[in-house]
């Protein structure tokens, strides 16, 4: 997950060390979707709610000719990407906001949009910052049916903190169906290709799930604490996901992590 672009959610902390402790993990589905981008050629890129860059060294090796800009809402994050890639232009920026010098060929958007609202309107018009025969890639948790985001409703709602967080679940942006997404993008888009895939991250226990965790999905949950309260709200997270997920014999657990894939060429 990167930076987060929501009214409520940019108002959260983010952390590009938090973030990179699981970057095999993390990079692996920009990979896969990079993979899929169908120009072969590509002048110039974007990529929004950059992180750290290292989905913007993903799209630099696909294409290592372009002009790429990468754009994310945290200053942390975009200060790790500028030591990671000195030679590419990385801004702090809000991409609902953001008008490209000219339209780019391609604009990726990897583990981001979950943080941004209003879809709807969104997508379409970052296919339309696109030039002739550009795409936009983009790749979204599909997790908020997991039990690692159930029960952090669950144990939020059921703590002396239940105040405090009653908006928390609300900094995801609504969700919805592939299907959805496929309507809205054939009427703005030559070609729509959707995707699903669930992958299975094997970690070294229940605290590995909440340590990956605490990079994105539970800073809605984390930053309205106090240090004292944090500390509970973790351990009793904690406590449930060792439940959920219950460890092999040599502590290992795995963790399924469903994603949702789009690339629509404009």
């Amino acid at each position: 997950m990167k930076s987060a672009i929501h009214k409520d959610a940019r108002e959260m902390t983010w952390s590009a060390a938090q973030y990179l402790k699981f970057e095999h993990e993390r990079t692996r589905p920009v990979r896969d979707l990079v993979a899929q981008i169908p120009n072969a050629e590509v002048l110039s890129a974007a990529d929004i709610g950059c992180g750290p860059g290292n989905s913007t060294e993903v799209l630099r090796e696909r294409y290592p000719h372009a002009r790429i800009i990468g754009l994310d809402s945290s200053p942390d994050m975009i200060e790790a990407a500028r030591k990671r890639l000195p030679d590419i232009a990385f801004d702090v920026a809000d991409i609902r906001n953001w008008l490209p010098k000219a339209p780019p060929d391609v604009i990726l958007a990897n583990a981001v949009l979950q943080w941004v609202p209003d879809h709807e309107t969104l997508l379409p018009a970052l296919v339309a910052k696109l030039g002739p025969g550009g795409a936009l890639a983009v790749q979204v948790p599909d997790n908020l049916d997991e039990p690692s985001h159930r029960l952090m409703r669950e144990v939020a709602g059921n703590g002396p903190w239940a105040a405090k967080l009653k908006d928390a679940a609300a900094a995801r942006t609504e969700r919805h169906p592939a299907g959805w997404y496929f309507q809205l993008l054939r009427a703005h888009a030559s070609h729509v290709d959707v995707w699903r895939t669930t992958y299975f991250h094997p970690l070294a226990g229940a605290r590995a799930i909440v340590e990956w965790l605490k990079g994105t999905g539970l800073r809605p949950f984390l930053d309205p604490l106090g240090q004292s309260e944090r500390e509970a709200f973790l351990a009793r997270y904690e406590e449930a996901i060792a439940k959920a997920y219950p460890a092999e014999a040599d502590g290992t657990v795995l963790l399924p992590f469903p994603r949702l894939f789009i690339v629509a060429t404009r």
